[in-house]
């Protein structure tokens, strides 16, 4: 590979330079015209050309013969965008939904099987510090009796899943604690099924939270974020109906944000 006096890669800068020219202006571009842009040859423009069309990057049109964009660019820029911190891009999103609604709104990933929260937004609502529990960023929680934990648990690949659960030592730690395998399994359908997931006192007396999954570009589960309040402030239904819809919209404007776009049915 011929480097310039720079110590850089001529055949790399050339490359790169080949996929920039494409824009959503100029979708197709035949090699004539990329060597002429370029101050290459044709015979040179057509062996990178070939290359890149050879490694996924370009696209042969079959009636015209231009070239266009192929499917790993696409992948290359959305691997850009889960590679950003997916608690930065959330963190406008839950100051709103924390604002808008008067409650404390977490974001958590899953570590095995615990849940690891990755970022807080409080309140100072009468009744949050009894539902707070020390929470901090960086603390860890069992998945199986949390709303987060439950509402990406519900969305991991089938086997893994599987896997997870067989690790799971249904302790009960709330009045509402599930703590039967099969159970369980039957939860986390329901979640699949109504995409979000509650907490009805299954971690700690008092506390009630629901949740919804974030996506990456690919439809994979990556976090989850929730609403808590405490028991005395409505009833699970009555959460639900307030705050559900809410939750839903603020996780999947989160997973715009990470590339995700929905597949029309």
């Amino acid at each position: 590979m011929a480097e310039t006096g720079t110590g850089t890669s001529q055949s790399l800068e050339r490359g790169l330079a080949i996929l920039s020219a494409f824009d959503s202006e100029r979708p197709l571009i035949g090699v004539s015209e990329l060597s002429r842009e370029l101050s290459l040859s044709r015979s040179t423009a057509h062996r990178y050309i070939a290359t890149l069309a050879q490694l996924g990057y370009l696209q042969q049109d079959p009636d015209s013969k231009r070239y266009r964009l192929g499917p790993k660019v696409l992948d290359l820029g959305f691997s850009a965008i889960n590679s950003m911190d997916v608690r930065e891009i959330s963190a406008p999103h839950l100051r709103r939904l924390s604002d808008e609604t008067g409650h404390t709104v977490n974001l958590a990933i899953l570590d095995g099987i615990d849940v690891v929260y990755i970022e807080r937004c409080r309140t100072a609502q009468p009744g949050q510090r009894e539902i707070d529990l020390n929470l901090h960023v960086g603390a860890r929680l069992p998945a199986y009796c949390t709303a987060m934990g439950k509402a990406i648990l519900a969305f991991v690949a089938e086997d893994r899943r599987e896997e997870l659960i067989a690790q799971i030592d249904f302790v009960r730690r709330g009045p509402n604690t599930i703590t039967d395998a099969d159970a369980f399994r039957v939860e986390l359908a329901r979640i699949r099924a109504a995409g979000i997931a509650v907490n009805d006192e299954e971690l700690a007396y008092g506390l009630r939270s629901i949740a919804a999954p974030i996506q990456a570009h690919s439809g994979e589960v990556l976090a989850a974020l929730n609403l808590a309040i405490h028991r005395t402030m409505g009833s699970m239904d009555e959460l639900i109906a307030r705050f559900g819809p809410a939750v839903k919209k603020t996780a999947g404007e989160i997973s715009l944000g990470m590339g995700h776009r929905l597949v029309p049915a």
